[in-house]
């Protein structure tokens, strides 16, 4: 919880000195008091009341007023509130290394299928966006609700050199900042808002960034422009032979890359960079997830809506205080009012 006007929490300091007037007063009418030959008769002569009736409407009024104080310093409080227009932008990691076998039939036939299932579960919800990177990062598909053209885009992807991680957060960025005014593109000045934007970004990558912007940059410029980013670290550490067929392979060639678009040495080329990933997740807010074949895969993109439709605001809870704290102070002046009504003598 934070606070607007936090200097208004000095004002608490006349609790203490109300319970000092009340000490100095209770001091002077003892040196005032009038000796009686009986305190019998002085105590039939009150009104019935015990301890507890004379300490309860002291202790209510001073709580009011330390809600009051609260409530004057405008305190602030961070809630989840769901929200279904969000901005989903996936970015998928479309390197060489996707062409591995370690994943049944290999990591880019199991990421198409992962992704388009996802989507395909968002349907009627929150705009999507594709985004796929290799040495470079390129807008596929801006945020749509077209279901159906995403998963046609998904069917054309092919592998290519290079993996540009944080070039493709900047892509990102960029297509969110086409639909929602609320996010400035990755040029400009991220502004001052506060609380989560509605829209995130799911990078889903099995190597590390080779090229391009730094990751921790892009992730600080989505971090400035709260955007989350949730990030996938897919596939194993096991060695595995790099396959894909003709239409999976851009055909230009490149390293031991041939013409059945098969690379034979038998191993994957580059490692995932974990520590990186989780940074980046960190820094923006988000969560990092880790799949090592299709269906862990499944599991962390079914688990994300959860996160990321689902954002903070800031709420002003002083209403809230105020309210509470005139209750208390209604409710200790009304009883002590009662309890210190005239009452007929007994007869």
């Amino acid at each position: 919880m934070t606070f607007s006007w936090p200097w208004a929490l000095l004002s608490a300091l006349i609790i203490p000195l109300i319970f000092a007037v009340r000490e100095w007063a209770r001091r002077r009418r003892r040196k005032a008091a009038v000796r009686v030959t009986s305190i019998a008769l002085v105590r039939s002569a009150l009104p019935g009341r015990t301890r507890w009736t004379r300490r309860i409407p002291a202790a209510l009024f001073v709580a009011g007023l330390a809600l009051l104080t609260v409530g004057a310093a405008r305190p602030q409080a961070s809630m989840p509130v769901p929200r279904t227009s969000a901005t989903i932008l996936l970015a998928l990691d479309t390197s060489g290394s996707m062409c591995s076998t370690d994943v049944d039939p290999n990591r880019i036939t199991a990421a198409k299928k992962a992704a388009a299932e996802f989507i395909e579960s968002q349907r009627g919800g929150p705009r999507i966006g594709l985004v796929t990177f290799a040495g470079t990062a390129g807008l596929l598909v801006p945020p749509t609700d077209d279901t159906d053209s995403l998963i046609e885009a998904l069917e054309g992807l092919t592998v290519a050199r290079g993996t540009a991680i944080g070039q493709a957060m900047l892509t990102s960025i960029d297509a969110i900042a086409e639909v929602d005014p609320s996010v400035a593109p990755s040029g400009a000045a991220p502004g001052d808002g506060e609380g989560d934007a509605g829209a995130a970004i799911i990078v889903l990558t099995d190597g590390a960034n080779t090229q391009g912007v730094d990751p921790r940059i892009a992730a600080r410029e989505a971090a400035l422009r709260r955007v989350r980013v949730f990030t996938i670290g897919f596939g194993t550490t096991n060695p595995a032979p790099l396959v894909c067929d003709n239409s999976q392979f851009d055909g230009r060639g490149f390293g031991g890359w041939g013409g059945r678009g098969r690379f034979d040495r038998g191993r994957n080329i580059r490692m995932i960079d974990e520590p990186a990933l989780k940074q980046i997740a960190q820094t923006t807010g988000g969560s990092y997830h880790r799949a090592e074949n299709a269906d862990q895969l499944q599991s962390a993109l079914n688990a994300l809506p959860g996160s990321f439709t689902v954002v903070h605001r800031r709420v002003d809870a002083a209403a809230a205080f105020a309210a509470g704290g005139a209750v208390l102070i209604t409710a200790a002046l009304s009883l002590s009012l009662w309890w210190n009504r005239p009452r007929a003598p007994a007869r």
